[in-house]
């Protein structure tokens, strides 16, 4: 008796019950909305009927973006030399289809050479890490794990 009391308690205070939901099964939507949203940063989100949030997310990672290419910021390719390189790396391509515009259009292929480029360069790996974690929302919302 005292054992189902302090359970009852702990869901109290937590909110949760011991139960946990089954997980769900994988649907159209859970798979493409993540993949437009990297390809296109916000996408996921507009799909899904979240304005407000897809919108934001599309003008900060397209802003962020911009000006770290406008501030003649390095566009990292893939480079196996060195980790820092392979971080760079991990952090543009995080921007989907901007990266893969700015690399086919040979945007930010300089050395860096101002101090402006190195504020540039961290303009471009947040974006692309920005867009990472927009993506992974657009699959919990899909999914259902998210409101």
């Amino acid at each position: 008796m005292a054992r189902a009391d302090k359970t009852n308690v702990a869901e109290s205070h937590t909110g949760t019950s011991a139960a946990k939901a089954p997980p769900q099964p994988l649907t159209m939507m859970s798979l493409f909305a993540p993949a437009l949203g990297w390809l296109i940063p916000g996408a996921g989100h507009l799909l899904q009927k979240r304005w407000g949030r897809g919108l934001l997310l599309m003008i900060s990672v397209v802003a962020m973006f911009v000006l770290g290419v406008l501030m003649e910021g390095k566009v990292y390719a893939f480079n196996t030399g060195d980790i820092l390189d392979i971080l760079g790396f991990v952090g543009d391509l995080g921007a989907g289809g901007l990266y893969i515009v700015a690399r086919a259009l040979g945007i930010g292929l300089g050395a860096i050479n101002l101090a402006t480029a190195d504020y540039g360069t961290k303009y471009i790996i947040v974006a692309g890490l920005l867009n990472i974690i927009s993506t992974v929302d657009a699959y919990d919302i899909a999914m259902g794990k998210k409101q």
